[in-house]
């Protein structure tokens, strides 16, 4: 009965994540095809990709800190509803106008910092919806969810529907988060961290927790790095995905969905595959082998000017990275304790996600200098590749301790419903 009412509760999140992250997917297509139908120019393609990160880097300590206090699913209803307003209002002006690039940054700056709450919260909440052996499962099936929801149906709907006119597109995504939001309703239950389990008094030294918890675990603190250069050196070609597809391979607009669809087929495969892996092989060489591959596939890329053998490099990076991120949510989940796992994630993902509109940026000058998009991604990849062999040194004295952050081993980690 217990697994069945754990199992029920998490189809309700992953039902929610699979909408919002659709409206997410078909955003993160309109989005650089509205901006691309105004300019051009490599660095302000890029400056869309940093603004849509850049409240990972201003805000995610603060709303760590605060999903240690409020009710998560709460959070995430919350956040979806505002999502769903502002992306109904770019809506209203791709209809009516004037669209500028600045009203583009600002909408993407607003989504930015309500998906903070949204995809944090959701996060945390696994811990809190299944049981310590369904861990690696449960984050396999939430990547598989951001999977589906993004490549497989929010790209080409995305790309297909901004063909027939601009404002449609945006007028579906609002709808997602808002039917996102709804489905939250059935999940039932409280998600408000207990009050004394929360190790400060005041939000200001709250904020300093998980500092402090990384600080004293070196293996956390190497994870940290590896993602946050993960995230900085893809993000160097990934900003620029969409000038790659328009001018080096020459694809319609109506046809860059149906390229993220393949990379989409590859991070689904990954995701299924991450468990099976992490089941027959040590993480320490999953991970670095995870890297190495992505940068492979990148630089693969990087050497090509035709669609399908990019796709399928494409594919390969999204399968590569998704394992990788599948063993470091695990290690995150099972070496946290529940009632700092959002604080720790605030600090994580300042790191991480707060690295991605650096690399983003930085891609965009690369362009701009190299002068096309193509040789970003052999930089990308190259830089990949020097990762995978940093990833290999740093993790090499802590195997045993990767290897015991996973579900069914003694671990710290604990429910924070």
């Amino acid at each position: 009965m217990m697994r069945r009412n754990a199992d029920h509760r998490l189809n309700w999140l992953l039902s929610s994540s699979v909408l919002s992250n659709l409206g997410d997917g078909i955003g993160k297509v309109a989005f650089p095809l509205l901006a691309a139908d105004i300019t051009r120019d490599p660095v302000l393609i890029a400056g869309l990709s940093a603004a849509q990160f850049l409240p990972w880097l201003l805000f995610a300590l603060l709303t760590g800190a605060l999903l240690d206090r409020v009710d998560r699913r709460h959070a995430i209803i919350v956040a979806n509803l505002a999502r769903a307003l502002v992306v109904g209002a770019v809506a209203g002006f791709a209809l009516f106008g004037p669209m500028s690039i600045w009203l583009i940054y600002a909408a993407a700056l607003l989504i930015g910092t309500a998906e903070t709450v949204a995809d944090s919260a959701a996060n945390v909440l696994i811990p809190s919806v299944v049981r310590r052996e369904g861990l690696a499962g449960a984050n396999s099936k939430l990547q598989a969810a951001e999977i589906v929801g993004q490549t497989f149906l929010g790209g080409p709907v995305g790309s297909t529907t901004f063909a027939v006119f601009a404002a449609f597109p945006f007028l579906l995504n609002s709808a997602a988060f808002a039917v996102a939001a709804a489905l939250l309703i059935g999940l039932a239950g409280s998600y408000k961290p207990r009050r004394d389990a929360v190790s400060s008094t005041t939000l200001r030294r709250e904020l300093g927790d998980g500092l402090r918890f990384l600080r004293h675990s070196p293996l956390l603190l190497r994870l940290v790095g590896i993602a946050g250069l993960l995230g900085l050196t893809s993000e160097l070609a990934q900003a620029q995905l969409v000038l790659y597809a328009l001018e080096d391979l020459d694809l319609e607009p109506a046809a860059f969905g149906a390229f993220a669809f393949v990379g989409g087929a590859g991070g689904l495969a990954g995701a299924a595959a991450a468990s099976r892996l992490l089941a027959r092989f040590r993480r320490h060489s999953v991970l670095v082998g995870g890297i190495v591959a992505a940068g492979l596939a990148f630089a693969g890329m990087g050497f090509s000017t035709r669609a399908v053998p990019s796709a399928v490099a494409f594919g390969v990076f999204a399968a590569a990275v998704v394992t990788v991120n599948v063993i470091l949510a695990t290690a995150r989940h099972t070496l946290v304790p529940g009632q700092l796992l959002g604080r720790v994630l605030g600090v994580w993902r300042t790191a991480v996600w707060g690295a991605i509109p650096v690399g983003a940026l930085l891609g965009g000058v690369l362009t701009d200098l190299l002068g096309r998009p193509r040789a970003t991604f052999v930089v990308s990849g190259s830089l990949l590749l020097a990762l995978a062999g940093a990833a290999f040194w740093l993790l090499r004295p802590y195997q045993a301790a990767l290897e015991s952050a996973g579900p069914g081993e003694s671990t710290s980690a604990g429910s924070s419903a």
